[in-house]
């Protein structure tokens, strides 16, 4: 189990539920979570340097996960992202294997898998 730090993990969906779920999964884990409620909020957040991990839902109203990723790797940001969604969608068959994308997994999350998948992306990251 990693120790509190200044790195934050990034929890970006539009249900509520699923955020706070998240958001207890990674706490127990010993990190910092942050929340936001769409693509556009976290893209808008002051924090993104410290951003150590992004958990993205890819439907998303105004911009979906998938965008919101795209936009980050424009902006010159390389962030271990592990994208969650209740719909695979073909767009995301495009995704495996782009620089950041640590994993795809369905709703609903098995807590035990999205641990798994954040200690691996924390350690790509050199953050862990």
């Amino acid at each position: 189990m990693h120790t509190q730090s200044d790195e934050i993990i990034a929890i970006v969906d539009d249900d509520q539920a699923i955020r706070v779920a998240i958001a207890g999964l990674v706490r127990s884990m010993g990190w910092q979570a942050e929340l936001f409620e769409s693509a556009l909020a976290f893209l808008q957040s002051p924090n993104i340097a410290r951003t150590a991990c992004v958990v993205s839902d890819v439907r998303m109203p105004g911009m979906s996960g998938v965008e919101m990723h795209d936009r980050l790797l424009q902006l010159g940001y390389r962030l271990p992202t592990i994208f969650v969604t209740a719909f695979p969608i073909p767009e995301l068959d495009e995704k495996r294997g782009v620089p950041g994308v640590i994993a795809i997994l369905l709703k609903p999350i098995d807590p035990t898998v999205m641990a798994e998948h954040l200690e691996r992306a924390l350690a790509a990251s050199g953050n862990a």
